[in-house]
């Protein structure tokens, strides 16, 4: 019977053999069955992704493991957060770390905001993608300055967290793990900035910040999630529209800082409007210098009367105003009035970045109304 059994298993490999199938058998035969197995495929030069670090919750420290609100941010530096990921995040790609800043989101000023582009452009041009890690508070801000700002189509994606990364059931390592991961997938090339939270991909110019405290915290509105990071897996719905444009010179946008002078960009507030708002916060700002101002109205943009009659004083004073909506949905057009550029479906906080960009390259009026409109989901000729 043994001698039997042996001799179906050479006629079996022997079959294998002639056919190429190149299998195992798990019995040698004389030490060959596994000859003509398959040799393992060659892997390609791993990804080099930097990771920039800024600071935030995702590098804070907790009072104790389970202070998930009471905590200070910006005291773990980058590479200790990848680190930590190690070495799962080897088999991602090669990974390397720089610290720009350490601190909370809401601390970081225009200038350093130009700088932190300098930064990502340079990492850029010896890797192969860039991850920021910052704080959620003005996450939104800091993604869009540099969708509007990086000149490189390869792939830029934000991360944070909303619990500090000591705690128990703090998302920021997983948050941190998963954007290298879309990083280094190479697959949101030409989609400008990203943000990554809590397994959801999004758009620079759609996410918000809607929940001061849920993991869940992000969303992009009527417009949606780009899509997902599940595990292994990331799939993708949607792309934004400058994707068209991949490969072409009409992806990058106007705003090159290299090529805008070196003095300061010009000031841009924000004015809220509300149920018989006065004039006051419209002519401080006027007169404190401002060379735009965008106002968060009512509705489609509505003002209260006193902020209107307020504004065509700032007109005439060579202040341009772009009209934006509080409610954080929906568009306000051009309102046909001037000095006014209608804001579209941007937010006032993300508006005051375009408006702040639009003065420091021109004050035409109409070509800055282009591009509010164009910069965004249509994506239109300049």
């Amino acid at each position: 019977m043994h001698q039997l059994a042996r001799a179906s298993t050479v006629l079996i490999v022997l079959i294998a053999v002639v056919l190429g199938l190149g299998v195992g058998v798990g019995v040698g035969v004389g030490g060959t069955a596994g000859a003509h197995a398959a040799p393992e495929p060659e892997r390609g030069p791993e990804p080099q992704v930097a990771v920039i670090g800024t600071g935030g919750t995702i590098a804070g420290v907790a009072k104790s493991r389970v202070s998930f609100q009471n905590y200070e941010s910006g005291q773990l530096p980058v590479s200790r957060l990848v680190d930590d990921l190690r070495p799962e995040v080897n088999r991602l790609a090669d990974v390397r770390t720089r610290q720009f800043g350490n601190k909370d989101s809401n601390d970081y000023s225009v200038p350093e905001y130009r700088r932190l582009t300098a930064a990502v452009d340079d990492a850029l041009r010896t890797n192969d993608a860039v991850v920021v890690t910052t704080g959620t508070d003005t996450m939104e801000e800091f993604a869009y300055w540099l969708d509007l700002t990086v000149r490189s189509d390869k792939p830029v994606v934000l991360t944070g967290a909303m619990r500090p990364w000591t705690v128990i059931g703090s998302d920021g390592p997983a948050n941190l793990y998963n954007a290298i991961h879309l990083a280094a997938s190479g697959r949101t090339t030409c989609f400008g900035t990203v943000v990554m939270l809590n397994d959801q991909i999004q758009a620079a110019r759609d996410v918000r910040k809607a929940d001061a405290l849920r993991l869940d915290a992000f969303t992009s509105g009527s417009s949606g999630e780009l899509g997902v990071v599940d595990q292994n897996h990331i799939r993708l719905d949607r792309a934004p529209a400058r994707v068209r444009e991949c490969g072409k010179p009409g992806w990058q946008t106007p705003f090159d800082l290299d090529r805008l002078a070196r003095r300061p960009l010009p000031k841009v507030e924000i004015a809220y409007s509300y149920q018989g708002a006065g004039p006051e916060a419209v002519k401080a700002f006027a007169d404190a210098g401002a060379a735009g101002i965008v106002t968060a109205g009512t509705g489609a943009g509505g003002l209260s009367p006193a902020m209107t009659e307020a504004r065509a004083d700032a007109v005439k004073d060579g202040v341009l105003f772009a009209s934006a909506s509080r409610t954080g949905s929906g568009a306000v057009y051009d309102p046909d009035v001037r000095g006014v550029v209608g804001a579209q479906d941007l937010t006032p906080q993300k508006a005051r970045l375009l408006l702040t960009l639009s003065l420091a390259k021109t004050h035409n009026e109409d070509r800055i109304q282009r591009w509010f409109t164009t910069l965004g989901p249509e994506r239109l000729v300049r």
